[in-house]
């Protein structure tokens, strides 16, 4: 594994590119050779709740499934948030039965996130996915024990290189999402916000790797 593009919607099949590619439990395609899975806050349909966690809690037991995901809060959307949190609750209670990390979708929404992963004592890591916000935020979610994932904003964004550039190196991993731009692309910009070059960057990201998934 050359690049790791730890969140992305479509498969590029380059064999120096270990990516994990979002599924949803309706729309699940098992060629795709590692996967997350999960409730997304935008795509709750109360009648399939537990329908769709039967299947996330099937594909969990399989070995190409890395993590559960994408799951959380989005107070941007008209679902109401007490739902989004039943539902992202119980898919913390998977992610700690079969211990796989998960991926978060957060909106105007990471107290409520730093919240429940306090009352739920989870220990399985937690990576905030497209992460766009401030350095205070981005402490505060370290602080607490959070991974952050960079991509889109970081290539968007240039107010977010001081912010990237101080998450530890033992705390970040890069992402495509749904952008045009390659996993390449994103980690070029990295490498040079955080002033090293490729080679360090992929044992950076190899070690968090690591850290995460094995």
């Amino acid at each position: 594994m050359e690049f790791f593009n730890f969140h992305t919607h479509q498969t590029t099949n380059q064999p120096n590119v270990l990516e994990l590619v979002n599924q949803y439990p309706q729309d699940f395609e098992a060629s795709i050779p590692f996967y997350s899975i999960g409730i997304h806050p935008w795509y709750i349909t109360e009648d399939r709740i537990d329908d769709d966690l039967k299947i996330i809690e099937d594909k969990l037991q399989t070995e190409n499934c890395l993590a559960i995901g994408e799951c959380g809060l989005d107070k941007r959307i008209e679902v109401q948030l007490e739902l989004q949190i039943s539902v992202f609750e119980k898919q913390l209670i998977l992610a700690e039965k079969y211990k796989k990390p998960v991926v978060i979708h957060c909106v105007a929404a990471f107290q409520e996130v730093i919240a429940i992963k306090k009352k739920m004592k989870i220990s399985v890591p937690m990576i905030i996915h497209g992460f766009s916000k401030n350095d205070q935020v981005a402490g505060q979610l370290i602080k607490e024990g959070f991974y952050l994932s960079f991509g889109k904003y970081l290539l968007r964004n240039p107010e977010l290189k001081t912010v990237f550039e101080q998450v530890p190196d033992d705390r970040f991993f890069l992402e495509t999402d749904t952008i045009e731009e390659t996993i390449e692309q994103v980690y070029n910009l990295a490498s040079e916000y955080k002033n090293i070059n490729i080679k360090e960057l992929q044992e950076i990201i190899s070690s968090n790797y690591k850290s995460v998934f094995e």
